[in-house]
């Protein structure tokens, strides 16, 4: 979607499908180190389609050197996703293979399609994979993460089975999320690599819109507690008042029969009295 909608808004993962397409050409010597610069730096600063679309117009997509000239990189949002993880797994075409980062960082993340074995480097930098609202061309993937002086953070999402087979010296792998089975037909993240005088660590997370979602069950469970609370005190203090109410009830009632007896006595000593009087008489 460019020409015909160059208004819409680009997401990350529309910038970073561009930003791959560059690093190829790069690498196929189609621009050189200056152009590349020039153009990345406008992919990362395009705010709407219109912004992206000329920056790959001239540039095949796809590896194959003789290829003629390739179509655009495509900013058709894609269909929603099938629910569960066969939606997830589509087999389709990776659309980022690698990430370099020296003295500086990069990322991957938002919806993109995971290949089979992702490579990464970083060099006194650090980087970013999340997974949690990625694709995978196939139920077993491979992130390939050298760390040197550097870091890098690879985030799954819940369900997903983690195994790290990295090796450090004088740095480490993580492996908290290991031993986490997986949900049934979700896909396995295997993280290898070296690190030296650096990191990988993994970690799982839902993604925003989950955790927004979870918030939000949360604030509404709290909501009905309280209510519940309420109504419990309210009848509490229902119940105490017609406890106490009675308790006046019955104070009264015992205060009129004593009055009523008092004056019973009363009018028998009168009577008495008056008998006496006319008997004397």
């Amino acid at each position: 979607m460019t020409d015909d909608a160059p208004e819409l808004r680009a997401s990350d993962a529309d910038r970073e499908r561009v930003a791959e397409v560059l690093r190829d050409a790069l690498a196929e010597g189609r621009l050189d180190m200056t152009e590349f610069e020039e153009r990345l730096d406008a992919t990362y600063k395009a705010r709407t389609y219109g912004e992206l679309a000329p920056i790959t117009r001239d540039l095949p997509v796809g590896a194959a050197p003789a290829a003629p000239a390739a179509p655009r990189v495509s900013m058709t949002k894609e269909p929603e996703r099938a629910g569960g993880w066969a939606g997830r797994i589509t087999g389709a075409e990776p659309s980022s293979t690698w990430a370099v980062a020296v003295m500086s960082g990069f990322q991957r993340k938002g919806r993109w399609t995971v290949p089979g074995r992702f490579n990464s480097f970083a060099f006194w930098g650090g980087g970013e994979i999340d997974l949690r609202e990625a694709d995978f061309s196939a139920g077993e993937v491979v992130l390939n993460c050298v760390a040197i002086m550097g870091g890098m953070q690879v985030i799954v999402p819940p369900g997903v089975e983690v195994i790290v087979r990295g090796i450090g010296i004088m740095g480490g792998f993580d492996h908290r999320e290991e031993g986490v089975p997986g949900d049934p037909g979700a896909p396995r993240v295997v993280v290898t690599g070296f690190a030296f005088w650096g990191g990988v660590g993994v970690e799982r997370k839902v993604t925003r819109a989950e955790r927004q979602r979870l918030k939000e069950e949360r604030r509404q469970e709290k909501l009905e507690r309280r209510a519940a609370r309420r109504e419990l005190h309210s009848a509490v203090r229902e119940e105490a008042m017609d406890a106490h109410r009675r308790m006046l009830d019955d104070h009264r009632d015992m205060l009129r029969e004593h009055r009523e007896d008092r004056r019973e006595r009363r009018d028998l000593r009168r009577e008495d009295r008056d008998r006496r009087r006319r008997g004397e008489d």
